[in-house]
């Protein structure tokens, strides 16, 4: 079972789009939400995707955060490993939905766009395992005392 805190895990879901958002998307400038399906020349266009991405980021960490502070606080590696599993699920539904499924857009558009787009997915599986592993690690401890 894979034993991670819920709220914690939305509140990774929208630090990891934040992280996306903000190096990929702007700091890269690798793509944009909709860069797949529109001509990137239509800058308003494109900041407007984004745009509503960093919105719906804002609300599951918005999200999280309330349903953080509904229960009492967690230890460091049980929250840690909830974001990094959170971070990582994203990676994963982002790339299988947007970038392989409905091509979107692709983490780098251009030659090579396949392996980038699975070089995302394997960070998002790494990112999964080291939260669960974290997590679990933790409350397994935290039992034998």
């Amino acid at each position: 079972m894979m034993r991670v805190d819920r709220a914690a895990l939305v509140l990774g879901l929208g630090i990891g789009g934040f992280v996306d958002g903000i190096v990929i998307h702007q700091l890269l400038g690798w793509h944009h939400m909709l860069s797949g399906w529109y001509p990137v020349g239509d800058v308003h266009l494109m900041m407007v995707g984004d745009g509503l991405f960093h919105l719906l980021c804002l609300l599951l960490v918005l999200l999280g955060v309330g349903l953080l502070n509904r229960r009492p606080p967690l230890p460091n590696p049980v929250l840690a490993g909830g974001i990094l599993t959170g971070w990582g699920v994203f990676n994963l539904v982002e790339g299988v939905v947007d970038h392989l499924v409905l091509g979107i857009h692709h983490v780098r558009h251009g030659p090579g766009q396949l392996l980038y787009d699975i070089a995302f997915l394997v960070v998002g599986a790494v990112l999964v395992v080291a939260g669960v592993l974290t997590s679990r690690a933790h409350r397994a401890r935290s039992s034998v005392r």
